[in-house]
């Protein structure tokens, strides 16, 4: 319980009290928020966000690296597989938003890496991590993740290794990679309004650090010893305290990131820092075995990417029409007349209904077995 709480701790306070120390030298750098060109601009008010400090991502990056090692350090818990998997999805898909920020910053344009090379970025970081995440078994011969497609545990009809090991494997790393390249590039959609995406990741990974710390409490670790009732409720999740403990990391950092980005926000995240919070969110929902629970844990940063392909389906059917003023729907919202701030609160509120609702069927699903 230290090491989780110092890592929340000291990821919060690397956050708020160096984030301005960070935003020198941003500006020192040129790291200007790009915005589309005025004529593109429906919204008047995004003018005003030209020239804030972006990238900020790189930030509570480093700032959960950091509260992550010290609380490990602190509690006497060495870093394992499985938080070094959380770490490896949320540099890696970062680095992909980073360079799409660079390119942008560098290029004073709003587009950076084309689409496609986008995703290729992504399936380099995930596919790595998939497969180093169905090896190290501990002495439990538990591995970090599973061969198997997840609710709120491993569904064992729904195994990727019963079709054999070539296609299985072929099929399980698919899963992965998909998992990873669409909550990167949901939370990636999210991420328009000053503190939404940072509001609403705070919910979601806490979410996470809980389910996380139960299936801790509640884990398959006394072999025979166990009951059939316990064997039958436990989770065979290979580390979940270190989980808990680098998610709570990540939520610390994002909460002292937050008081610098809510609005007007004085830095913005940019590409590397929302691709990361969608690399933390597939990576704890892997690691957890909780693939399907993430749609209504994360359900929020479902509703952005939702309304972009419900906008290009409506318009291609209609032969021109719109189902939306503007995608994704919080630009929507916007031309309606609603101010930022109350986009982003509301959001949050979803965002943290969401993820109770998602722990709450977590929990009921474990009573159900008890």
């Amino acid at each position: 319980m230290r090491s989780l709480l110092t890592a929340a701790a000291i990821s919060l306070a690397f956050t708020l009290f160096l984030t301005p120390v960070f935003l020198r030298l941003f500006r020192k750098w040129g790291w200007g928020q790009v915005i589309r060109t005025p004529e593109d601009i429906r919204n008047p008010n995004h003018k005003a966000k030209r020239g804030i400090p972006t990238m900020g991502g790189t930030i509570f990056i480093v700032g959960t690296i950091v509260g992550y090692l010290v609380g490990c350090y602190v509690g006497n818990n060495p870093p394992t597989v499985s938080g070094l998997l959380v770490i490896w999805m949320m540099v890696g898909l970062g680095a992909v938003g980073f360079i799409d920020d660079y390119m942008k910053v560098r290029q004073q344009k709003f587009m950076g890496l084309s689409g496609w090379r986008k995703i290729l970025g992504q399936v380099i970081v995930t596919v790595p991590f998939g497969i180093v995440a169905l090896n190290f078994p501990n002495q439990f011969d538990q591995t970090p993740a599973s061969p198997y497609i997840s609710v709120f545990r491993d569904v064992p009809v729904l195994g990727f290794m019963t079709l054999g090991l070539i296609v299985g494997w072929i099929l399980y790393l698919a899963w992965v990679t998909f998992i990873g390249v669409a909550f990167s590039n949901s939370t990636n959609v999210t991420d328009g309004l000053d503190g939404m995406a940072a509001g609403a990741g705070i919910f979601v990974i806490g979410a996470y650090s809980l389910i996380a710390f139960w299936q801790f409490n509640q884990a398959c670790w006394g072999g025979e010893a166990l009951s059939a009732a316990a064997k039958a409720a436990c989770y065979p999740t290979r580390d979940p305290f270190d989980l808990a403990i680098v998610s709570a990391s990540f939520v610390g950092a994002l909460i002292g990131f937050l008081w610098w980005n809510a609005p007007k926000a004085k830095v913005f995240m940019g590409d590397v820092g929302s691709m990361a919070i969608g690399g933390v969110i597939a990576a704890m929902a892997i690691l957890t075995r909780t693939e399907l629970l993430a749609v209504l844990v994360a359900g929020v940063f479902i509703i952005g990417p939702g309304s972009v392909i419900l906008q290009r389906l409506y318009f291609k059917i209609t032969r021109g029409k719109r189902l939306f003023l503007m995608s994704p729907f919080h630009h929507h919202l916007e031309l309606r007349g609603w101010s930022e701030v109350t986009i982003v609160v509301r959001m949050w509120i979803i965002a943290g209904l969401l993820a109770v609702s998602g722990v709450g069927f977590f929990y009921v699903e474990w009573l159900s077995r008890t």
